[in-house]
């Protein structure tokens, strides 16, 4: 039985570089650019080292061949490719020991190749590990950087803040301040304005008073002249009535005369002419003074009516003398009161000129604090222009260190995969059995435990992706696969480890994948998937997708494929037909009407006689047939699982294909096989048939772990005819075909002790050697009965 040692595959493979001993010989090879083809169609690149994208040389490269089985062994592309394509010398085909010798040495030197790998890796994981830590101190040295510069700018933006808020604030006071002074000023003009008015309008009222004085003065100057003119008047009037007086004193006395005259007629009648020439005279004079008389009545009723008019215009101007005294008085009330605002607002526009030289006095101050700070902000931009300059190189540098990086990450994934190709090379060689774990998540149904964690996974490079430990009463139990698959593991990253394994079987190769674990450990969602949930379709429906795909695709290269499908499941010892159309139902006991069997011709085919056959020439089709077929499948309820598998699952894909220009001839077999899930009693609670089920399950189970067993002791004689599930898969357990087998694994802590036996089993399946697999080129035989090779 093999060791654990035995069952790990060498570390995986990154950037290949080595040197030899000699100056004269030094080679890197990245000089020879191997170039090969991914999965994903990318070129690969020469095998360079990241710093700088330079090739190591032995001055750069970490000196650990010094002491190692390689020495100073180089190994090209050329020596890597002749070694995978060197065929053993066969001098004589029967010389069975010569055979094993070159076998031997073969297996040596790709191990000594392997361990070069190896050896090269750790110099690049070195490499790798100083890049990182370059890197993450150049970035935690940028995240300070950053901190820094983010620290300066809030403390800059603050001290801005609050100097624009100061700034607003005087501004606002400023202009508050400038409006009342405005204001104040409008309102002191507007007062000026009225003083001078008031001053205009008591210059101009003292000028009509002083006129109005002269008028009165010339108006009593003339009242005055008046009365002396008007006394006058009355003197001469007097006089002319003491005249008339006088004139009728006379007339009176003429008329005593006259009556003496007339008396004396006779003695005047001389006289008389002369008398009445007299007279005529003195009634003219009379007439002239009664004239001067009316002219001076009328002269002196005209001087009343000036006098009066003069007095009313006296009056008039006296009220007006009056009126505007009156007003004077009010405008020296105005004024004086005018005069103490005016004063008033003088100190507050003093006050306020005080206030707007202090408030200037102020903005200067904060305008130059605004200029100090605008010259710190300067300096701080300046700065924090050179520290993002320096961020920017740092920066770069990151770039540069990323992109080498990636560059180291690319050519460690093609270094991972001429590792794969190397272990895949030495395990055909070896003819060992592939094995894939797998660990479902945890269901909501599996409850909680207080055990904890019983599933871990080694995190370093050597078992990362390989590895998986499992606890058990406080002892670790470590096992190492090919690829362990975590629960976060989709189907389709399930699928891509197994894609080529897939495309052997249109190269002709007879390929078997099959599941194995307990009950509700995901072996049928591994297989067949969800139904109805296109992105979890399972490895069958995929698998049958990638091979019409590249039917397709070989097509324009002259081949022409024909395939033919069946599919069985092995209940209780008896194999059932999912796929015929007049499927009787189980007896009783549990044997099915119609009998099957199982036979192996001398070319290691199996056959199983009466099997439906149905050829199909796309997905669709063969989707179809996989639905009919689930639902023609034994499935029961235990308490373990809701739906569990009561049968094993065989579906069987033959290849036929012809290269019409070469008429070269392939035929390949594609076995996928979802076995039933191991049991307790104990946990299961079968009862009944289920019982029986559960019996007829493990005892197949069990037959397939002696098998193994024996396989991996190389026994003599391996018991294939235990049961019929092992005497089926006898070609893919000890034939020549590539057998890649899937355990399943609940993370359950309740299921540990299951989980563990599962494991074991897939490790001595890891262990044994089938034989190499060959790649069938016969031609079609007549009978095209569907085989299990």
């Amino acid at each position: 039985m093999a060791t654990k040692n035995q069952n790990k595959p060498p570390y995986p493979n990154r950037n290949l570089t080595t040197t030899t001993t000699g100056p004269s010989s030094r080679k890197c090879i990245g000089d020879e650019k191997m170039v090969g083809t991914a999965n994903n169609g990318r070129s690969r690149q020469a095998f360079s080292v990241v710093n700088g994208g330079q090739d190591l040389c032995p001055n750069s490269a970490p000196a650990s061949n010094a002491g190692s089985e390689c020495g100073g062994i180089e190994f090209t592309r050329e020596d890597v490719e002749a070694l995978l394509n060197e065929k053993p010398k066969r001098k004589d085909r029967f010389n069975l020991k010569e055979r094993c010798d070159n076998m031997v040495e073969y297996i040596k030197k790709l191990k000594l190749c392997v361990k070069w790998f190896q050896e090269l890796e750790g110099s690049y994981l070195f490499e790798q590990e100083k890049l990182l830590n370059m890197l993450d101190s150049a970035e935690q040295k940028c995240n300070e950087t950053e901190v820094q510069m983010k620290n300066k700018e809030e403390e800059l933006n603050s001290i801005i803040m609050e100097l624009r808020k100061n700034y607003a604030s005087l501004q606002e006071k400023f202009t508050k301040e400038e409006s009342d002074k405005l204001a104040a000023v409008d309102s002191l003009a507007r007062e000026k304005e009225t003083r001078l008015n008031i001053e205009r309008s008591q210059t101009s009222l003292s000028e009509e008073l002083a006129k109005a004085q002269r008028e009165l003065l010339s108006s009593n100057q003339k009242i005055s002249s008046l009365n002396d003119m008007y006394k006058r008047l009355q003197d001469y009037n007097t006089s002319l009535q003491q005249y008339n007086g006088k004139l009728h004193t006379d007339l009176s006395t003429v008329e005593d005369e006259l009556k003496h005259v007339e008396k004396e007629k006779a003695t005047i009648v001389e006289n008389l002419s002369m008398l009445r020439g007299q007279l005529t005279l003195t009634r003219t004079s009379q007439d002239e003074a009664i004239k001067q008389k009316d002219a001076l009545v009328n002269e002196a009723a005209f001087l009343r009516a000036e006098l009066h008019q003069v007095r009313d215009d006296r009056d008039r101007l006296q009220s007006q003398v009056q009126t505007l005294s009156t007003d004077l008085v009010k405008y020296k009330e105005y004024s004086e009161k005018y005069g103490a605002e005016l004063d008033i607002l003088t100190i507050k526009a003093n006050e306020l000129e005080a206030t707007c030289s202090s408030q200037n006095n102020q903005i200067r101050i904060l305008q130059n604090q605004l200029a100090t700070a605008e010259e710190k902000l300067q300096l701080y931009d300046s700065s924090a222009l050179e520290t993002r300059t320096e961020f920017e190189g740092q920066k770069k540098h990151i770039y540069e260190l990323q992109s080498r990086l990636a560059d180291a990450e690319f050519k460690l994934v093609e270094g991972e995969m001429l590792r794969k190709k190397l272990h895949n090379t030495i395990l055909e060689l070896k003819g060992n059995i592939r094995v894939f774990c797998r660990v479902r998540p945890l269901l909501p149904e599996d409850g909680i435990s207080t055990e904890g964690k019983v599933i871990s996974y080694p995190t370093s490079i050597e078992y990362l992706g390989r590895g998986i430990d499992v606890v058990q009463n406080g002892q670790k139990h470590a096992f190492t696969f090919d690829q362990v698959f975590m629960p976060d593991a989709a189907q389709d990253d399930v699928f891509v480890e197994i894609s080529q394994l897939v495309q052997s079987a249109l190269d002709g190769y007879k390929v078997c994948i099959f599941a194995y674990g307990q009950t509700g450990s995901g072996k049928t969602y591994t297989m067949m998937g969800r139904p109805g949930h296109p992105e979890q379709k399972g490895l069958i429906p995929r698998s049958l997708e990638q091979i019409f795909q590249t039917k397709q695709s070989l097509q324009p290269q002259g081949w022409r494929y024909e395939m033919q499908v069946s599919m069985l499941e092995i209940y209780n010892e008896t194999i059932r037909d999912l796929l015929s159309t007049n499927r009787s139902s189980p007896t009783e006991n549990g044997v099915a009407g119609k009998q099957y069997s199982i036979k192996h011709d001398a070319n290691g085919n199996s056959h199983v006689s009466d099997l439906t056959i149905v050829d199909v020439r796309s997905a669709k089709e063969v989707s179809f047939l996989l639905d009919q077929a689930a639902q023609s499948r034994s499935v029961g309820k235990t308490q373990m699982n809701e739906q569990s598998s009561r049968s094993h699952f065989v579906f069987t894909l033959r290849i036929f294909g012809v290269n019409e220009s070469t008429d070269q001839q392939v035929q390949g077999v594609l076995n996928l096989i979802d076995l039933a899930g191991s049991e307790r009693l104990s946990k299961s609670g079968s009862t009944g048939d289920r019982l029986k089920e559960t019996q007829a399950i493990n005892k197949s189970l069990s037959s397939l772990s002696d098998v193994i067993l024996a396989l991996a002791k190389k026994e003599d004689h391996i018991p294939f005819r235990n049961s019929k599930l092992t005497y089926l898969l006898q070609p893919c357990l000890g034939g020549d075909s590539k057998t890649l087998m899937f355990v399943n694994i609940s993370p359950d802590p309740s299921s540990v002790g299951e989980s563990l036996c599962s494991l074991r089993f897939a490790a001595r399946v890891n262990a044994c050697e089938i034989g190499v697999p060959r790649r069938q080129t016969n031609t079609r035989p007549s009978d095209s009965r569907l085989s299990y090779g």
